[in-house]
Formats: structure tokens, sequence, C-alpha cells
């Protein structure tokens, strides 16, 4: 018997399993997000159209919002644990097929209580995207994995980008039933691809590489506080996106250019999260988040106090510092996860920075009406800033976890 075979627990004559292919992983995984969060802001455009054809409130318009986002939100750590059932293929593929197939049914409904179902089924389908497939480049990638993570993160932006563009010219085309099904068409061959070459990706990993147990107490701690940090973090922007576009009116944009000033800082905020992984991954978690945060707080005061045309300058440097965040939090997670737990980690994470994104726009919106505008899009700069000492104790948490992470390889 020899020596390797021993070591890796491998039975004689059993030949170890091809370790799964890095880019192919990424890549679908890519695909995954794309589909994924561009389903997702699909809704934005398409709240016209049903208000139009069903004549609904905009409460009711709101409720279909947050039944996609909740659905997503809430059933992320489920999809986790099916995940351990049937695997990380199978799950996402079939999660993406849901997600399609929901679509398909919002087009075939004909009232606010099936759209309201259809769009349950969609985004219980999405939920398994986020901890999935950002735990299959993490598994891959190992210790390496901020980089391709934020590869992955700027994929999303392209879907949010791509496909609601997509279906606001198909809806000019041809009826927007039909352009619905064309779009679950989409992401049925999505499915396709992911269940036919994504690779088998192990969940759990050797004995060997388990952290050791106060090692792992102390992740668990350093990941409450970067779920801390994720959740202030996604506060802070989807705080200010609410009161940007009233703060781009007080220095008199016109309506048509809020559109052009939002895209501004979309492309910056996608161009930040690519950026900001692979620079976390040379500068360290905490630098990137100060670095960031820092420059959030800034770059809200500087816009809130310049003239029109240098604010216009700096959106896209504000939604580089917007974004570029949160690249840098999902690459942690698996360094303050246990082995196999990634994708429950994932799964935690994103359930708390989503829901973050659906509450913190309503409280920020109750401090604008007792405060004002100007004094509330400031308060999210001190949000930003509060962040500074948490990512201060977050250091020596990462420290040990990757030094353990480092030892038990």
């Amino acid at each position: 018997m020899s020596l390797p075979a021993v070591a890796s627990g491998i039975a004689p004559g059993t030949a170890s399993p091809a370790p799964p292919s890095r880019s192919r992983v990424l890549w679908l995984s890519c695909v995954a997000h794309a589909l994924h969060d561009g389903y997702t802001d699909m809704i934005y455009v398409l709240l016209p159209v049903w208000q139009a054809e069903f004549g609904l409130s905009y409460g009711a318009l709101a409720m279909l919002r947050g039944v996609y986002a909740g659905t997503m939100a809430f059933l992320q750590i489920p999809a986790g644990r099916l995940a351990d059932t049937l695997g990380s293929r199978a799950t996402l593929a079939l999660g993406t097929l849901l997600a399609a197939l929901g679509y398909a049914l919002a087009g075939l409904s004909g009232s606010l209580v099936g759209l309201c179902a259809a769009l349950a089924v969609s985004g219980s389908g999405s939920s398994t995207q986020h901890p999935l497939a950002s735990g299959a480049v993490s598994r891959v990638y190992g210790r390496d994995a901020r980089g391709p993570l934020g590869t992955y993160n700027f994929a999303g932006d392209i879907g949010k980008a791509a496909l609601p563009a997509a279906i606001s010219l198909l809806v000019t085309l041809m009826p927007w039933r039909h352009a619905l099904w064309l779009m679950a068409a989409v992401g049925c061959v999505a499915a396709l691809a992911i269940a036919l070459f994504l690779p088998s990706i192990p969940r759990k990993a050797p004995a060997a590489e388990t952290v050791p147990g106060p090692t792992r107490a102390r992740g668990a701690k350093g990941f409450g506080l970067l779920l801390t940090i994720g959740v202030l973090d996604t506060a802070v922007r989807m705080g200010l996106l609410t009161f940007l576009p009233f703060l781009l009116q007080a220095k008199g944009v016109s309506a048509p250019m809020i559109g052009t000033a939002l895209a501004l800082v979309f492309i910056g905020g996608a161009a930040g999260k690519f950026a900001c992984g692979w620079l976390g991954a040379r500068m360290g978690v905490t630098g990137t988040v100060l670095a960031t945060e820092g420059g959030t707080a800034v770059c809200i005061v500087a816009v809130m106090f310049c003239p029109l045309v240098p604010a216009m300058v700096l959106l896209p440097l504000l939604g580089m510092m917007l974004n570029g965040t949160s690249s840098v939090l999902y690459g942690t997670v698996p360094d303050l996860a246990p082995a196999e737990g990634t994708e429950r980690a994932f799964a935690l994470f994103y359930t708390g920075t989503i829901a973050s994104g659906a509450i913190a726009p309503v409280l920020y919106g109750f401090l604008g009406d007792q405060i004002g505008i100007q004094a509330a899009s400031f308060a999210t700069a001190l949000t930003a800033l509060a962040i500074f000492p948490l990512a201060i104790a977050l250091r020596s948490r990462v420290a040990t976890a990757e030094t353990a992470n480092t030892t038990t390889v």
C-alpha cells in the first residue's frame, strides 16, 4: 500500500477523483449569477406593464417586488440544506429551472394573486443561486477565491444591466406575455447547461482539512462581525440610492438625466465589484473595507455639497466605493466558515444582506421624513464610518482563520 493512498484515505487500487475544472465552475457560476440577478431586476421593468394591464395600485406593485425578494431571501438557508441531500449541481440546476418556470407562469397569470404565486415560485428558485454558486467557487479556488468571487459578483451586475434591458426591448416588439416566455426559455437553457456541464463539487472537506474546534469558534465570532459589516454596508448602499435621485433633482437634474446619473453609479459599481475582489486579495480584508467605506463616506458628502457638474463626475467613483466592499466581504465568508459549512455560511450572509436591502430604505425613508433628505443622506455616510471599528475588530479573526487554513491544508 502506497503512502499517498494511506494518507489520503483512498483504498488501494481506487483512482482518486479528478479535481473539478476551476474555470468551468467559475464561468457557469457567473452565468447563474447573471441570470438570477437579471431575473430579480426584470421586475422593475415589468411593474409599469403589470400596472397598466391589471390596474394595480402602488401598494400592490410593492407587494409583487416584496414577494419575490422575500422568498429569495428567506429560502436560501433551506436551499443549502437541500443541497446536502441532492448535491450543489442538481439543486442549482433545479433552482434555475424553477426561477425560469416562475416567469413562464407569470406570463399565464391573469390577476394579482396569480402574479404573486408566479413570483413566489421564481423567487424560490433564485434562492439557490447565491449560496450554492458562490460556495462552489470558494471550494474549487480555496484560499485564492477572493479574486474569482469578485468576478462572480461582477457577473451579477452584468445580468442586472442586460436582462432588464432585454425585456424592455422585447415588450416593445411583442406582447409582454410572449416576452416573459422567451426570457423563461433562456433560463431553461441555462438550467440545462448547469445540469450537464457544472462539475460535481465535494461538499465536505477531508478530515485532515477540517478546522480545529477552538479556531472554528473564533471563526464563528468573526463571521458574526463579517455579517454585521455586510448588513450595514448594504444599508448604506440602499439608503443612499433611495435619496440620490432627490439630491440630484435639487441640483437641477432633469428627470431623463436622473436615469443617466444612476447608470453612472451602476457602471462604477460593477467596476468596483470586479476590482475590489482582486484588491482584497492583495490589501487584505480590513484595509480594503476601510478604504471603500471611508471613500463611500467622503463621496456621499462630496456629492451632497458639490455643484452639479463635479457631482456628476463623482458618481462612478461613488458607485465603485458603494459596491466594492461587497466583493471583499463575500470573498471572506469561506475563511470564517467551517469547511463543511461554506454554503450555509453564504446562505446566512446573503439572507442578512438581502433583508437589509429590503428594510434599510424604509428606515432611512422614515428618517428622511423626520429630518430631511440632506440630513438622512448624511446619516448614511455616518453609517459607513460606523463600520470602521467592526472592520478593525475583524482583522484578528481573519488572520486567525487564514493561519488555521494554512496550517491544516
